[in-house]
């Protein structure tokens, strides 16, 4: 044996051919990266992200399955309160009468202000009806409304706090004072009224809503004579408020006297109305 040649290595056992592995790598045949055999677990977002999907498929969108029950409670829900509400409201404040003066438009409302400022040329003050009850107010100018007593009742307020503010004495109490006064004297108007027809045993049909109603007509000749007063100053002020409360009177006067007096007539206490109203001016001049 040469000396110089390297010593033989010595063989280990034959290796084994590699064993069939456990589980069948399918990274490869279209399944998603990363989820071969010893591939790290998904993340807990795309977990999440994959599972939502799957369910949104499957289900739709999350509560969409409560939409409309939920819908459909609700409105049965606010359906059965404001039938509620109208049932209790109607024991004191007749709700399907008050629908009645509010039926208006813009028509009649521009005739109905024309008439309380100017009602010296106006024809027929007839209340028309169909089968025994008054027509809506937008059929007939001569019908009594809460529309335009409301609005000028507002507009009125709004328009003494404007004119106290030119003057400098504006402030939160002097314009609440303003409209509880107000109010205040219009209760006491309706109330005197009421007094008066027990007083003198008229029964007529003319309810405390009519009452209301033509008394609160006053304010849209209070709101001309406060504009007259803002633009033109004391003169036109002291004259615009004589002229309107010449034409409240006439409306007034030509208004209720055919709906007092006929029913007066009819029921022969006549002469104690006009014997009451002529002691009435006798005491006055």
């Amino acid at each position: 044996m040469d000396p110089a040649a390297p010593p033989p290595k010595r063989r280990g056992p034959a290796r084994l051919a590699d064993p069939r592995p456990l589980f069948e790598d399918t990274s490869a045949t279209g399944a998603s990266p990363g989820r071969g055999f010893g591939a790290p677990p998904p993340s807990a977002s795309s977990a999440s992200s994959s599972s939502s999907a799957a369910a949104s498929a499957a289900f739709g969108p999350p509560g969409a399955f409560l939409a409309e029950p939920v819908t459909s409670l609700a409105a049965a829900y606010g359906s059965s309160l404001a039938s509620h509400v109208e049932g209790n409201l109607g024991r004191w404040v007749p709700v399907s009468r008050l629908k009645y003066y509010f039926a208006v438009d813009t028509v009649y409302v521009g005739r109905k202000l024309r008439l309380l400022v100017f009602p010296f040329g106006h024809p027929d003050w007839q209340v028309r009806y169909q089968q025994d009850t008054p027509v809506a107010p937008r059929f007939d100018v001569n019908a009594p409304d809460l529309y335009i007593p409301a609005m000028a009742f507002l507009t009125y307020i709004l328009l003494a706090g404007l004119a106290l503010g030119t003057q400098n004495r504006f402030s939160p109490d002097s314009l609440g004072l303003v409209a509880s006064s107000a109010l205040a004297w219009l209760l006491l108007e309706v109330l005197s009224v009421l007094l008066s027809l027990y007083l003198v045993t008229v029964s007529t049909d003319l309810t405390p809503i009519d009452l209301l109603a033509f008394a609160g007509y006053k304010y849209v000749g209070m709101i001309v004579g406060l504009v007259a007063g803002l633009l033109l100053g004391r003169a036109g002020y002291y004259v615009a408020l004589s002229w309107c409360c010449l034409s409240i009177f006439v409306f007034m006067i030509r208004t209720l006297r055919l709906k007092l007096l006929s029913e007066a007539a009819a029921e022969g206490v006549l002469g104690p109305i006009l014997g009451g109203l002529n002691g009435i001016l006798m005491g006055i001049f």
